[in-house]
Order: structure tokens, then sequence, then C-alpha cells
């Protein structure tokens, strides 16, 4: 039994509208226990208040301290190399996470600043990504912006079954300015150990597990922080993909329900 749980949440803890059937008495079962649990995404769509009130409307008491995500983290890197300025590629509920930066419209590549003293953060648009959109952050990457991105996920569980997500899309722009995208969600090994850091002193990464459903991001990146990886077998989990990946998950659940049993 490890020592706390990082738990995914589309996909993990629920998925299409609702909790996955047992997901919430899981986490109930760990607290009980005195396991501390807390939640990772890499969702840019809405900020960390409407995820904690998703997360209660489906059942899960938690605060929003206890969510970690790739936004929380970027702004905390934006903030340590003195960068105030953000061209956000972001669905508008989210920028509530970015207060007290100064926000650059991201569809026109203008600024009263220099490019380089900015930085683009390209996350999730879904259909409201267009070519203009790419154009201008191509072009604000083109003249020296840091290159930040939440996630490169490749897709997601949607309601139509599986969704592009805003890794195909970071990926064009990286292709396009011969940049690197410095990624601040899962699978970053820096985005674990902040997750980690909100867990306290004494608690050992290999003593850890993060439990998603989705190979890359959760399984393999947990396990290159030193952590383990848990994966699945809901939301975007595929038997082909892992059979095809390579990645060999240290454990895999038919749903996070079954951690209620471990803590049992």
């Amino acid at each position: 039994m490890p020592d706390a749980f990082l738990l995914d949440l589309d996909g993990t803890l629920y998925a299409s509208g609702a909790a996955v059937p047992g997901a919430a008495a899981a986490v109930a079962a760990l607290r009980a226990r005195g396991v501390p649990v807390r939640f990772l995404t890499n969702t840019t769509t809405v900020p960390r208040s409407a995820l904690a009130a998703r997360l209660m409307g489906y059942g899960f008491p938690v605060s929003v301290d206890e969510i970690v995500t790739p936004l929380r983290s970027a702004a905390a890197i934006l903030r340590r190399a003195g960068i105030r300025t953000v061209v956000p590629f972001l669905p508008k509920a989210a920028l509530e996470d970015l207060a007290g930066f100064e926000l650059v419209a991201a569809a026109t590549f203008t600024s009263p600043v220099s490019p380089a003293s900015a930085a683009v953060l390209v996350g999730d648009l879904g259909q409201d990504w267009n070519f203009a959109l790419m154009q201008s952050a191509f072009e604000w990457l083109s003249a020296g912006a840091r290159f930040l991105a939440p996630s490169r996920d490749r897709y997601f569980q949607g309601k139509q079954g599986l969704t592009l997500d805003a890794g195909p899309f970071v990926a064009a722009l990286e292709y396009a300015t011969g940049r690197e995208a410095e990624v601040t969600g899962k699978p970053s090994e820096g985005y674990f150990r902040q997750a980690l850091e909100t867990l306290g002193q004494g608690v050992a990464p290999e003593r850890v597990a993060m439990v998603g459903d989705d190979l890359w991001s959760d399984v393999q990146g947990a396990q290159r922080a030193g952590m383990q990886g848990w994966l699945v077998r809901t939301g975007k989990f595929r038997l082909p993909a892992l059979e095809e990946s390579g990645i060999r998950p240290d454990r895999i659940l038919d749903s996070v329900a079954a951690l209620g049993t471990l803590a049992s």
C-alpha cells in the first residue's frame, strides 16, 4: 500500500459527466485511513475553483489546495523567471488562474512589450483552434517569446470517443518553430515534484502512486519522476495502446474504485 496517492481526474475519477462508480467511496476510504490524496490534471479549460466545484458535485470532498494543475505550475515558473506578460491560448474561463499577469490577446501579434520578455501558453482550445490563432502563436514564438505548454497529451475520451487534446497543436508549433515547448503539467518531472511537495516532508517518491488513464502522462511520467505509475481501465484506456507502447504500469486496476478495497 503506497503512503500517498496522486489521482488523475477526467477518465479516472469521473467520465462522461458522472463519477466513476465507486470512485468517491474509494477516495473516502483512503482519507479514513489517513492516506494523503492529491488531485492532478492536465486540463486547461477551467480554473482550479471550477474543478473543485465539479469534484464536490460528484461526491468528492476536496479543497482547492489539494488540486494541482499545469496552469498553477506555469504561473510559478513565470514568476520565478520575472515574466509578467502572457499570451494565453486558453479558454476564457481558465484565465482566472493567471491573475496578476498582464494578458495579451492571443488572436493578434501585438504587444506593448518585447516578445522576448513575454511567454506563450499553448493550452486546450479544442474546436476554437483556427489558422489565425496558430499563426499568431507561431509569430510570437518566432519573435522569441518563451514557449510553455501545460500539456502535450495526445487525446482524451470525449463524448464522441477519442478526441484530440492539446498535444497535437503544441507539436505543430514545435515543428514550425524548431523549438521545444516547456511542459508544465504531466509528464513533466517538475510537475510531479510540485505535487510531491504538497504532501509535506517525509514522503518518499517511490512510496507515492499516480493513478490515471493516460499511459504517457500519468504512468510513464510518474515512473520517470521516481514514483509508481498505476493504470486504470477507464477513460481513454485502450488495450492495443498498452500493448504497443512498451510502457509497463506498476499496477493495472479495473477502475479507481479498487483503491477502496486496498484501503479496507
